[in-house]
């Protein structure tokens, strides 16, 4: 399919903005670009309630090494206990906070009926990885403590992720399998990254749309400390060799991604080690396009395979 009408009007509005791709920036002028030029969320939805928190992880105890997480936790309105999903933001470990998250995790929380806990870990390349993947964790294993506190139940918790947060959900979700004090239920992977390599189809195709190669490269750079670090499953989710005992999926692809094939390969992967999955490849929508409700009505979409995915895993339970 050609590239949606939306997604070119999309392309026209930021070539009139003249911006300097991110990769030749460095990361703190980075990070205000996109804060201040990225956002493309539809407005935000009301919840009943939104609370910021601070947890402590009993690794890094010491203040100003990255020992405090900061979370905010989305509740609707619904009898306790609701279940419960733990949310990790996209921004290529390098960009993004609680904030960039804001517009998708209400949504979520309304419409899957779910408390929503969104998770603003380390960035690189201040902290390399796994610090983002030991913060996601640790945020993981606090909900599945603290589920009661929160209004949850501890049977009905799912793990989601978008781009380099789908990275860290797969990664999260491997490290839990052996965890009999977390046990997921779902997990969505939205275009998430899963190996790291630059050599797929999808790579030679798109490398110049919306996430180009050389931004992915230098996402990649900025948070390994050295390329053997891309061997290790939880930065290359697509490398562990057992993808067994692990919950359900629902992964998001775009047709027009670098990442598509990676992502669709890893759940290839889950389902021949017989875990249910579901991939859905969006046509003519580039990367990143479930968070651009505000120009691309096809995020809408996507956002009702989600919040219906997870709908369902919750009531199975």
């Amino acid at each position: 399919m050609s590239l949606h009408p939306q997604v070119k009007a999309l392309y026209q509005h930021l070539g009139q903005k003249k911006l300097p791709p991110l990769q030749e920036l460095e990361p703190a002028a980075a990070r205000e670009l996109a804060a201040t030029e990225g956002n493309f969320s539809p407005p935000p939805e009301p919840v009943a309630r939104v609370e910021n928190r601070t947890i402590r992880s009993a690794k890094r105890s010491i203040p100003g090494t990255g020992g405090e997480i900061k979370l905010r936790i989305y509740t609707p309105t619904g009898e306790n206990p609701l279940p419960l999903l733990v949310y990790f933001h996209g921004g290529g470990w390098v960009l993004g906070d609680l904030e960039i998250a804001d517009s998708c995790c209400r949504h979520i929380a309304n419409h899957a009926g779910c408390i929503v806990v969104s998770v603003d870990y380390r960035l690189a390349p201040e902290h390399k990885f796994p610090a983002a993947v030991e913060d996601c964790y640790t945020a993981t294993e606090w909900v599945a403590s603290y589920c009661t506190e929160l209004g949850g139940d501890r049977r009905r918790i799912a793990i989601a992720g978008d781009s380099a947060g789908g990275n860290l959900a797969a990664a999260v979700t491997l490290m839990a399998r052996s965890e009999p004090e977390i046990s997921l239920c779902h997990q969505v992977l939205i275009y998430p990254v899963t190996h790291y390599n630059f050599n797929t189809e999808s790579y030679r195709q798109y490398a110049h749309h919306y996430l180009t190669k050389p931004a992915m490269t230098w996402y990649w750079h900025q948070y390994l400390s050295t390329p053997a670090d891309g061997e290790n499953p939880l930065a290359s989710p697509l490398l562990a060799t057992d993808l067994t005992n692990l919950p359900p999926a629902t992964i998001i692809t775009a047709e027009y991604d670098i990442l598509r094939d990676e992502a669709e390969a890893y759940g290839e992967r889950l389902r021949q080690a017989g875990i249910p999955v579901t991939i859905t490849r969006y046509d003519g929508m580039i990367h990143g396009f479930v968070s651009m409700g505000a120009f691309l009505d096809t995020a809408a979409v996507a956002l009702t395979e989600i919040t219906t995915a997870l709908t369902g895993a919750f009531r199975s339970k």
